[in-house]
């Protein structure tokens, strides 16, 4: 394992980070302060709880998720596709490093930046609400495998994409819909029986339920179904990754 070479992406990509502070930290903290104000103070004071969960305090780890995998994917994919734009790319697979080192320097980066982007949120959310969290192993744990997974996806976007707009995307009409309709602001027992099953086919549920179940103990979904799921998940983000180096897809051209 070439560790220099994969230290020396890891730190290209939290720099570029770090000089679009704004950006990166700034923005995605007053979006979710303004979710806060809405759903928390709008909506929250018709709905008081949920599950017995006071309705601002039920919605933080859905909101948390949300930034997570929005982040996730958004920095993963730019950071494999300005490469690619520029040309560098070249240079990493000319260069004496495997594929695998190549993506945990990106994945690696993309992770770390989501999870210090989710922290950050949470202690934001502790300022609007009081927050407990019953099993903080296991959220530590679902936030650290769902921030690798969706960097992992966010790499193969980045892979995919032919142009700024693609990046865009998946994100946009794809990712962040599926969180909306997946549990962060509800709970699948509020719907009725037909849209419960509907919601099953929904990745992103067992996502929100297991994550809410590591605050709260309470989840739409068995947290072992949950786990089994993010477990899938990185095997197939896994599988895109070796099947695009295998075959050089977008990679030689």
């Amino acid at each position: 394992m070439n560790l220099p070479a994969i230290l020396a992406i890891y730190k290209f990509e939290m720099a570029r980070w770090g000089r679009t502070f704004l950006q990166s930290l700034v923005a995605p903290v007053i979006a979710t302060s303004l979710y806060f104000v809405v759903f928390g103070a709008a909506i929250g004071s018709r709905i008081t709880e949920i599950e017995g969960i006071p309705y601002g305090t039920f919605i933080v780890p859905g909101l948390v998720m949300l930034m997570l995998l929005t982040q996730s994917v958004a920095n993963a994919s730019f950071g494999i596709y300005f490469p690619r734009f520029t040309g560098t790319i070249y240079e990493h697979l000319s260069a004496p490093i495997s594929p695998v080192e190549i993506v945990t320097g990106y994945v690696g980066a993309a992770a770390t930046k989501s999870i210090i982007l989710g922290l950050i949120i949470l202690a934001t959310a502790g300022l609007f609400v009081p927050l407990h969290i019953e099993h903080p192993i296991w959220m530590s744990g679902f936030l650290v495998l769902t921030a690798v997974t969706f960097s992992l996806l966010g790499f193969v976007i980045g892979i995919w994409a032919d142009g700024f707009e693609q990046l865009q995307l998946v994100p946009l009409l794809i990712i962040t819909p599926l969180t909306f309709l997946g549990g962060t602001f509800y709970s699948l027992n509020v719907l009725p029986p037909v849209w419960q099953t509907v919601s099953l086919f929904n990745p992103v549920v067992y996502l929100v339920s297991g994550f809410r179940w590591s605050f709260y103990g309470t989840s739409d979904v068995s947290v072992e179904v949950s786990l089994a799921m993010i477990g899938l998940f990185l095997a197939v983000g896994l599988s895109a990754v070796w099947w695009i180096f295998k075959t050089g897809y977008r990679l030689k051209s």
